[in-house]
């Protein structure tokens, strides 16, 4: 077995957090690295791991620069002016516009040549396809499943992210922009999803930025640094896949290549570095194995955020005659899901009652209805837009759906 080298607390390159929960991360890792086929540790993708805590998106972080200068201060950039050339684009840009802003509008709009727009189409309508399943994972097993372990989540409490009043407000953005990825050409250069892309990688920049010099950097690193984009990056694509298999939906060789070279693109559009953006599902589970191991243990924050965002269900608008009732169950629901995707320890360790698997076993067979029977098979689009409207609505209201805002100024 490999175990994690030796580490001098001055010399070492890394932060403290660096595999220091390693025993931990392999049992919670057991069935991804049978997934991955990991035989043995790649220490070169460890040490690059470790690094990239202390690396931070750097044409992002000229932007963020920029956007904290007091107005008008020469070079400043506001929030309307990023709103606006995100929209617009390069060709309406004014003469004097700022250097920063006009270096990232135009950073974004060089799209790589390994992009295909075919398969970036087939992904998005997979995407779509997957409906109120994506959305359940994306809750249960990326952003609670994320919550295991300490750094993100001690910065997600320290911006106010996803605690008491803004709780739902941060899912809902969340929700928002991955459900935004599906819109057909919306990825494009100008497009509905490209354009929120955008915006959320200002966002991290300007949260890097505002945290850093307050951050116990030698503890976890940047604020948001490459390895943590990597990892979001592989819990919002082969995470997804992988969970929505448990919910007995089938994704095929080919599908599972399209989705994950939707989200190679917009990684490489969040500024995550080329090294983690991969085209592959086992290629990212082997990424993610490795991810898994360099994390810290849980820390407070973990059971405060996942014990916020459960008691946040309950207060999601609901229509229909019994919507106290209609939230218990989906409360229970949400429970018996987190049960099987995260286990009893991580369940005990959050401070969350175990419940049965039955929200599983019957999505298990309302999926076999909906993806193995010509039935099913007709209604998926329209399944998917619904799901996407509803999780608007029951998130937003009538206000609009705005992600743009930093978490911390």
């Amino acid at each position: 077995m490999t175990t994690a080298p030796e580490r001098d607390a001055v010399t070492t390159p890394y932060p403290t957090r660096h595999r220091e929960a390693e025993g931990r991360s392999r049992r919670i890792g057991r069935a991804l690295k049978h997934i991955a086929r990991v035989d043995q540790i790649d220490e070169q993708l460890m040490d690059r791991l470790g690094r990239g805590y202390l690396e931070k998106d750097e044409p992002g972080a000229r932007l963020a620069r920029a956007m904290r200068l007091r107005s008008g201060e020469a070079g400043a950039v506001t929030r309307r002016q990023l709103d606006q050339a995100l929209t617009s684009g390069s060709a309406g840009l004014p003469d004097d516009a700022p250097d920063a802003l006009r270096e990232y509008l135009a950073l974004l709009e060089d799209t790589p040549d390994w992009v295909d727009w075919e398969q970036i189409a087939r992904g998005q309508q997979v995407y779509l396809r997957l409906g109120q399943n994506a959305a359940d994972i994306l809750l249960q097993l990326s952003l609670i499943g994320g919550y295991r372990f300490g750094g993100p989540t001690d910065l997600l409490v320290a911006t106010g992210g996803l605690t008491g009043g803004t709780t739902l407000r941060r899912l809902a953005e969340t929700s928002h922009w991955t459900m935004s990825l599906s819109i057909p050409d919306g990825l494009r250069p100008g497009g509905e999803s490209w354009r929120l892309t955008g915006h959320v990688r200002a966002m991290h920049a300007v949260v890097n930025e505002a945290m850093e010099p307050r951050w116990d950097t030698g503890r976890w690193g940047l604020p948001i640094s490459q390895s943590d984009l990597a990892a979001t990056l592989g819990l919002f694509d082969a995470v997804v896949l992988l969970g929505v298999r448990t919910l007995g939906v089938p994704v095929s060789r080919e599908d599972s290549d399209a989705v994950m070279h939707v989200w190679r693109y917009v990684g490489w559009l969040l500024g995550v570095d080329d090294d983690f953006l991969v085209d592959h599902e086992r290629e990212r589970h082997r990424i993610n194995y490795h991810i898994l191991l360099a994390q810290a243990g849980l820390s407070e924050a973990g059971p405060q955020l996942t014990q916020a965002l459960v008691a946040a269900q309950r207060e999601r608008s609901r229509s229909g005659p019994l919507p106290g009732v209609q939230a218990w169950i989906a409360h229970e629901r949400l429970l018996s899901m987190l049960t099987v995707l995260l286990g009893r320890e991580s369940m005990r360790e959050f401070g969350l009652p175990v419940r049965p698997p039955w929200a599983h076993a019957y999505l298990v067979a309302l999926n076999g209805l909906r993806y193995r029977t010509p039935w099913g098979r007709a209604r998926l689009n329209s399944w998917g837009e619904k799901v996407r409207d509803r999780e608007r609505k029951q998130t937003f209201g009538d206000a609009a759906a705005d992600i743009g805002r930093p978490l911390a100024s």
